[in-house]
């Protein structure tokens, strides 16, 4: 049963962690063979669970130690159905993987959660295609359809809302909150950008937050930013400006690389975790609502225990 959906701790303000590029810690670091990035597959055996149960424990942890919260995201970014294909499921087996995926992240709740940590669970989506490039666009009705049948499942677990990660053009975004909508979910739309800030539609992002809100009635519960460095992105946050009040998130990648770059590179790049925990800091100093963070593609304990360090420095202020 879920615990938070209809009042949100992080919409309070409260500073939040959540965990790092679960699929680039599984792959790079634990030499887990993940085809198409796909984690929730993990879940059909008992070492896969251990090791999702072990990965977000450390970041709990971490959120404890520190006395903030926590938004446990799930596992699930590519558990809809054209992802699933690709590794043999059902839609009657995909609809089971979300629901043991959460059931798993709720027994980590119940485990961990203290009255100074509250653990927010977050049922996650992924885009339909690949979150780089726009492959195949749908229109926010052809969205609407084809996201609203996992976004039905998380409606019937303890998901808390739905969070829609590396989404890159608007009508997928509109199409998701629309089937949040219809279930009675809260939602959340995290959208990825390119090098220049803009989302890889070309579309800037103050305009795709702005006719987001404009074609659901200001549906998410807020908006975040993922799957790009602060340095794509920290120059097109302009102080002053409503659309600035909508995003609390941020899950920035750990290396300046480009999409194009990061495809193509074989290796994993790490980045600076101080340097991130910093730009981290000076983004949470400018925009003090920026309350939920943590890290994405090449960030791990090390990125999220800086972000944390710098971060708890400026709330204390």
């Amino acid at each position: 049963m879920s615990k938070y959906r209809s009042n949100l701790p992080q919409l309070s303000g409260k500073l939040f962690l959540t965990d790092a590029g679960l699929e680039t810690t599984l792959i790079f670091h634990q030499g887990v063979d993940l085809p198409h990035f796909a984690s929730f597959d993990l879940i059909k055996s008992e070492e896969g669970r251990q090791r999702i149960r072990d990965y977000y424990a450390g970041f709990i942890t971490m959120a404890k130690r520190a006395g903030v919260g926590f938004v446990l995201e799930g596992f699930t970014w590519r558990a809809n159905p054209d992802w699933a294909a690709k590794l043999g499921y059902s839609r009657e087996q995909l609809a089971e993987a979300n629901r043991q995926a959460t059931a798993l992240l709720d027994g980590l709740r119940r485990q961990h959660e203290t009255p100074q940590t509250p653990i927010v669970l977050s049922g996650n989506i992924g885009p339909r295609g690949d979150g780089y490039t726009i492959e195949k666009a749908m229109t926010a009705a052809e969205a609407e359809d084809y996201h609203g049948e996992q976004v039905q499942v998380f409606r019937d677990t303890a998901a808390d809302l739905v969070s829609a990660f590396t989404i890159n053009y608007v009508n997928e975004a509109i199409g998701v909150v629309r089937a949040c909508q219809k279930a009675g979910m809260p939602s959340v739309i995290s959208f990825t950008v390119e090098t220049d800030g803009k989302l890889p539609s070309g579309q800037s992002l103050k305009d795709a937050i702005e006719q987001t809100d404009r074609e659901t009635g200001n549906g998410p519960a807020y908006y975040m930013i993922n799957c790009a460095h602060p340095t794509h992105f920290a120059n097109v946050l302009k102080s002053g400006e409503a659309w600035i009040g909508r995003i609390r998130g941020v899950r920035a990648n750990a290396s300046i690389r480009s999409h194009a770059e990061l495809d193509a590179a074989p290796d994993l790049d790490a980045g600076d975790p101080v340097d991130l925990g910093r730009r981290y800091r000076d983004l949470r100093t400018r925009f003090r609502h920026f309350n939920v963070l943590g890290g994405c593609c090449g960030t791990d304990h090390r990125h999220i225990e800086a972000i944390c360090i710098a971060c708890v420095e400026v709330e204390a202020v």
